[in-house]
Protein backbone atom coordinates (compact mmCIF):
# COMPACT_ATOMS: atom_id res chain seq x y z
CA UNK A 1 0.00 0.00 0.00
CA UNK A 2 1.29 3.54 -0.78
CA UNK A 3 0.75 4.81 2.78
CA UNK A 4 2.66 1.89 4.27
CA UNK A 5 5.46 2.42 1.76
CA UNK A 6 5.74 6.11 2.65
CA UNK A 7 5.71 5.34 6.36
CA UNK A 8 8.51 2.85 5.93
CA UNK A 9 10.45 5.34 3.84
CA UNK A 10 10.45 8.14 6.43
CA UNK A 11 9.84 6.34 9.71
CA UNK A 12 12.01 5.46 12.67
CA UNK A 13 11.96 1.79 11.76
CA UNK A 14 14.72 1.58 9.16
CA UNK A 15 15.68 -1.17 6.78
CA UNK A 16 18.56 -1.25 4.28
CA UNK A 17 16.03 -1.25 1.45
CA UNK A 18 14.20 1.83 2.77
CA UNK A 19 17.52 3.61 3.27
CA UNK A 20 18.62 2.88 -0.28
CA UNK A 21 15.31 4.02 -1.74
CA UNK A 22 15.23 7.25 0.26
CA UNK A 23 18.86 7.96 -0.66
CA UNK A 24 18.00 7.36 -4.31
CA UNK A 25 15.12 9.83 -4.25
CA UNK A 26 17.26 12.42 -2.49
CA UNK A 27 20.16 11.95 -4.92
CA UNK A 28 17.81 12.50 -7.84
CA UNK A 29 16.34 15.66 -6.28
CA UNK A 30 19.79 16.96 -5.35
CA UNK A 31 21.07 16.45 -8.88
CA UNK A 32 18.03 18.16 -10.37
CA UNK A 33 18.20 21.08 -7.93
CA UNK A 34 21.93 21.52 -8.37
CA UNK A 35 21.81 21.51 -12.18
CA UNK A 36 18.69 23.67 -12.39
CA UNK A 37 20.14 26.04 -9.81
CA UNK A 38 23.30 26.44 -11.86
CA UNK A 39 21.29 27.45 -14.91
CA UNK A 40 19.45 29.97 -12.72
CA UNK A 41 22.34 31.60 -10.85
CA UNK A 42 25.48 30.22 -12.60
CA UNK A 43 26.69 28.63 -9.39
CA UNK A 44 26.68 25.09 -8.02
CA UNK A 45 25.39 25.03 -4.47
CA UNK A 46 25.75 21.41 -3.39
CA UNK A 47 29.44 21.29 -2.46
CA UNK A 48 31.20 23.71 -0.16
CA UNK A 49 34.70 22.90 -1.47
CA UNK A 50 34.29 25.09 -4.52
CA UNK A 51 32.60 27.87 -2.56
CA UNK A 52 35.36 28.02 0.07
CA UNK A 53 38.05 27.88 -2.65
CA UNK A 54 36.30 30.71 -4.48
CA UNK A 55 36.25 32.74 -1.26
CA UNK A 56 40.03 32.33 -1.01
CA UNK A 57 40.43 33.48 -4.63
CA UNK A 58 38.19 36.49 -4.07
CA UNK A 59 40.13 37.40 -0.93
CA UNK A 60 43.40 37.47 -2.87
CA UNK A 61 41.76 39.51 -5.63
CA UNK A 62 40.25 41.93 -3.12
CA UNK A 63 36.66 41.21 -4.14
CA UNK A 64 35.00 41.76 -0.77
CA UNK A 65 31.44 41.55 -2.08
CA UNK A 66 32.00 38.10 -3.55
CA UNK A 67 33.65 36.95 -0.31
CA UNK A 68 30.53 37.96 1.61
CA UNK A 69 28.32 36.12 -0.89
CA UNK A 70 30.41 32.97 -0.46
CA UNK A 71 30.27 33.33 3.32
CA UNK A 72 26.49 33.64 3.13
CA UNK A 73 26.31 30.44 1.07
CA UNK A 74 28.58 28.60 3.51
CA UNK A 75 26.62 29.73 6.55
CA UNK A 76 23.35 28.81 4.83
CA UNK A 77 24.61 25.26 4.23
CA UNK A 78 25.67 25.04 7.89
CA UNK A 79 22.29 26.38 9.01
CA UNK A 80 20.49 23.82 6.86
CA UNK A 81 22.49 20.95 8.34
CA UNK A 82 21.92 22.25 11.87
CA UNK A 83 18.19 22.66 11.23
CA UNK A 84 17.93 19.09 9.94
CA UNK A 85 19.66 17.78 13.07
CA UNK A 86 17.37 19.82 15.32
CA UNK A 87 14.20 18.61 13.59
CA UNK A 88 15.26 14.95 13.59
CA UNK A 89 16.41 14.97 17.20
CA UNK A 90 13.21 16.74 18.28
CA UNK A 91 11.13 14.11 16.44
CA UNK A 92 13.08 11.37 18.22
CA UNK A 93 12.55 13.01 21.59
CA UNK A 94 8.83 13.26 20.91
CA UNK A 95 8.81 9.63 19.69
CA UNK A 96 7.38 10.60 16.31
CA UNK A 97 7.46 7.61 14.01
CA UNK A 98 8.03 9.58 10.83
CA UNK A 99 11.00 11.42 12.25
CA UNK A 100 12.41 12.33 8.84
CA UNK A 101 9.16 13.83 7.56
CA UNK A 102 9.82 17.31 8.98
CA UNK A 103 13.07 18.01 7.11
CA UNK A 104 11.52 16.55 3.94
CA UNK A 105 8.53 18.87 4.29
CA UNK A 106 10.82 21.85 4.87
CA UNK A 107 12.85 20.90 1.81
CA UNK A 108 9.68 20.78 -0.32
CA UNK A 109 8.60 24.22 0.92
CA UNK A 110 12.03 25.72 0.24
CA UNK A 111 12.07 24.30 -3.28
CA UNK A 112 8.85 26.21 -3.90
CA UNK A 113 10.49 29.29 -2.40
CA UNK A 114 13.35 28.81 -4.87
CA UNK A 115 10.83 28.88 -7.71
CA UNK A 116 9.20 32.02 -6.35
CA UNK A 117 12.52 33.77 -5.88
CA UNK A 118 13.59 32.77 -9.36
CA UNK A 119 10.59 34.49 -10.89
CA UNK A 120 11.99 37.79 -9.63
CA UNK A 121 15.61 37.34 -10.69
CA UNK A 122 15.24 39.47 -13.79
CA UNK A 123 13.91 42.49 -11.90
CA UNK A 124 16.07 42.47 -8.76
CA UNK A 125 19.17 40.41 -9.49
CA UNK A 126 21.30 42.24 -6.92
CA UNK A 127 19.00 40.91 -4.17
CA UNK A 128 17.39 37.73 -5.42
CA UNK A 129 20.49 36.00 -6.82
CA UNK A 130 22.28 35.92 -3.43
CA UNK A 131 19.00 35.01 -1.71
CA UNK A 132 18.41 32.18 -4.18
CA UNK A 133 21.95 30.85 -3.66
CA UNK A 134 21.43 30.91 0.11
CA UNK A 135 18.11 29.05 -0.17
CA UNK A 136 19.68 26.36 -2.38
CA UNK A 137 22.66 25.97 -0.02
CA UNK A 138 20.29 25.68 2.94
CA UNK A 139 18.35 22.94 1.10
CA UNK A 140 21.56 21.06 0.34
CA UNK A 141 22.76 21.26 3.93
CA UNK A 142 19.35 20.18 5.19
CA UNK A 143 19.23 17.14 2.91
CA UNK A 144 22.84 16.14 3.38
CA UNK A 145 22.58 16.16 7.17
CA UNK A 146 19.40 14.08 7.02
CA UNK A 147 20.86 11.26 4.93
CA UNK A 148 24.09 11.45 6.94
CA UNK A 149 22.17 10.75 10.15
CA UNK A 150 20.17 7.96 8.52
CA UNK A 151 23.24 6.18 7.14
CA UNK A 152 25.57 6.87 10.07
CA UNK A 153 27.76 9.10 7.88
CA UNK A 154 28.20 6.40 5.21
CA UNK A 155 26.22 8.14 2.44
CA UNK A 156 25.98 11.67 1.07
CA UNK A 157 23.48 12.68 -1.60
CA UNK A 158 24.18 16.33 -2.46
CA UNK A 159 27.69 15.73 -3.79
CA UNK A 160 29.29 12.63 -5.24
CA UNK A 161 33.03 13.06 -4.60
CA UNK A 162 32.94 10.76 -1.58
CA UNK A 163 30.73 8.25 -3.36
CA UNK A 164 33.01 8.13 -6.40
CA UNK A 165 35.98 7.65 -4.06
CA UNK A 166 34.20 4.77 -2.31
CA UNK A 167 33.34 3.24 -5.70
CA UNK A 168 37.03 3.38 -6.61
CA UNK A 169 37.96 1.69 -3.34
CA UNK A 170 35.46 -1.10 -3.87
CA UNK A 171 36.58 -1.57 -7.48
CA UNK A 172 40.15 -1.81 -6.26
CA UNK A 173 39.07 -4.56 -3.88
CA UNK A 174 37.05 -6.25 -6.63
CA UNK A 175 40.00 -6.49 -9.02
CA UNK A 176 42.62 -7.17 -6.37
CA UNK A 177 44.57 -10.35 -7.02
CA UNK A 178 44.61 -12.44 -3.86
CA UNK A 179 47.74 -14.58 -4.02
CA UNK A 180 48.11 -18.10 -2.67
CA UNK A 181 46.95 -18.24 0.92
CA UNK A 182 49.32 -18.59 3.83
CA UNK A 183 49.04 -17.97 7.53
CA UNK A 184 51.01 -14.72 7.17
CA UNK A 185 49.09 -13.42 4.16
CA UNK A 186 46.24 -11.95 6.20
CA UNK A 187 42.55 -11.91 5.31
CA UNK A 188 41.29 -12.01 1.74
CA UNK A 189 40.57 -8.65 0.09
CA UNK A 190 36.93 -8.78 -0.99
CA UNK A 191 34.73 -6.06 -2.42
CA UNK A 192 31.42 -5.18 -0.79
CA UNK A 193 29.31 -5.78 -3.88
CA UNK A 194 25.98 -4.61 -2.42
CA UNK A 195 27.60 -1.35 -1.30
CA UNK A 196 29.21 -0.97 -4.73
CA UNK A 197 25.82 -1.38 -6.42
CA UNK A 198 24.22 1.14 -4.05
CA UNK A 199 26.91 3.76 -4.63
CA UNK A 200 26.78 3.30 -8.40
CA UNK A 201 22.98 3.66 -8.29
CA UNK A 202 23.21 6.91 -6.30
CA UNK A 203 25.78 8.44 -8.66
CA UNK A 204 23.66 7.46 -11.66
CA UNK A 205 20.52 8.95 -10.08
CA UNK A 206 22.37 12.17 -9.27
CA UNK A 207 23.41 12.42 -12.91
CA UNK A 208 19.93 11.54 -14.17
CA UNK A 209 18.41 14.10 -11.80
CA UNK A 210 20.82 16.71 -13.13
CA UNK A 211 19.74 15.97 -16.70
CA UNK A 212 16.05 16.16 -15.76
CA UNK A 213 16.60 19.34 -13.74
CA UNK A 214 18.51 21.07 -16.52
CA UNK A 215 15.95 20.05 -19.15
CA UNK A 216 13.09 21.06 -16.88
CA UNK A 217 14.58 24.47 -16.21
CA UNK A 218 15.37 24.95 -19.89
CA UNK A 219 11.82 24.07 -20.96
CA UNK A 220 9.70 25.26 -18.03
CA UNK A 221 11.84 27.75 -16.14
CA UNK A 222 11.41 28.08 -12.40
CA UNK A 223 8.02 26.39 -12.47
CA UNK A 224 9.92 23.11 -12.83
CA UNK A 225 10.71 23.34 -9.12
CA UNK A 226 7.10 22.45 -8.38
CA UNK A 227 7.76 18.91 -9.64
CA UNK A 228 10.75 18.49 -7.36
CA UNK A 229 8.82 19.81 -4.38
CA UNK A 230 5.91 17.47 -5.11
CA UNK A 231 8.37 14.57 -5.25
CA UNK A 232 9.72 15.62 -1.84
CA UNK A 233 6.23 15.95 -0.35
CA UNK A 234 5.31 12.57 -1.81
CA UNK A 235 7.88 10.95 0.45
CA UNK A 236 6.21 12.20 3.63
CA UNK A 237 4.44 9.71 5.85
CA UNK A 238 1.90 9.80 8.63
CA UNK A 239 3.18 9.43 12.20
CA UNK A 240 1.80 6.03 13.06
CA UNK A 241 3.17 2.56 13.64
CA UNK A 242 5.74 1.17 16.07
CA UNK A 243 9.09 2.80 16.78
CA UNK A 244 12.47 1.14 16.94
CA UNK A 245 15.62 2.06 18.83
CA UNK A 246 18.32 1.57 16.19
CA UNK A 247 18.67 2.56 12.55
CA UNK A 248 19.61 -0.09 10.02
CA UNK A 249 22.81 0.60 8.18
CA UNK A 250 23.26 0.70 4.42
CA UNK A 251 24.26 -2.64 3.01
Amino acid sequence: MPITYLRNLTGRVRSPQANRQLAGYLSFVAGATNAGGFLAVQQYTSHMTGIVSAMADHLVLGQVGLILEGLGALLSFLAGAATSAILINWARREHLNSEYALPLMLEAILLLCFGLLGGNLGNHQWLFVPATVMVLCFIMGLQNAMITKISHAEIRTTHITGMVTDIGIELGKLFYWNLARSDEAGPLVLANRPRLRTLAMLVALFFFGGVVGALGFKQLGFSATSMASVRSRGRLASTSGPASSDLARFQ
